[in-house]
């Protein structure tokens, strides 16, 4: 008979830790939302698609942003078409989307040819990018201070 003996320590270790863990991690994404002002950001409507970071899909390295930035599966990023750009879409910009939790960062821009859109970085999930599609949805960011402000 094959007996195991744990410590309390192990067992802390084992069940106790990743539970605090997993809080903490919680916390910091309520935090992270907390910082922000929703209510005083502006708000547009976009076209909005999907993309992902596969190598079929693309020319070059399909993890490097326009911006060279390495996009990250899991973190919610967005590219934005360049006529954004000069309506305070930059770089790094904060952006909160209609239909999705949480907050994407613009680290990525389009070609010159597209206007008034909005790419959702989707991983490698082909099929999510493939079941959002193309829609009209709000947008939302930090407005832009006015000159002196």
């Amino acid at each position: 008979m094959l007996v195991i003996m744990f410590s309390a320590k192990a067992i802390l270790k084992l069940l106790v830790f990743p539970l605090i863990f997993v809080g903490a991690f919680e916390s910091c994404k309520e935090m992270e939302m907390e910082k922000y002002n929703f209510e005083d950001w502006q708000k547009i409507t976009v076209t909005a698609s999907a993309y992902n970071s596969l190598k079929r899909q693309g020319e070059g390295n399909p993890v490097i942003t326009a911006w060279g930035d390495t996009l990250q599966p899991g973190v919610q990023s967005i590219a934005v078409s360049r006529d954004l750009l000069k309506r305070g879409l930059e770089y790094k910009t904060p952006v909160k989307i209609e239909g999705f939790e949480g907050v994407f960062i613009v680290n990525d821009k389009m070609h010159p040819r597209w206007r008034n859109k909005s790419d959702i970085y989707m991983g490698e999930d082909k099929q999510k990018a493939l079941k959002w599609g193309r829609r009209k949805v709000e947008i939302a960011f930090p407005a832009e201070e006015e000159p002196g402000g």
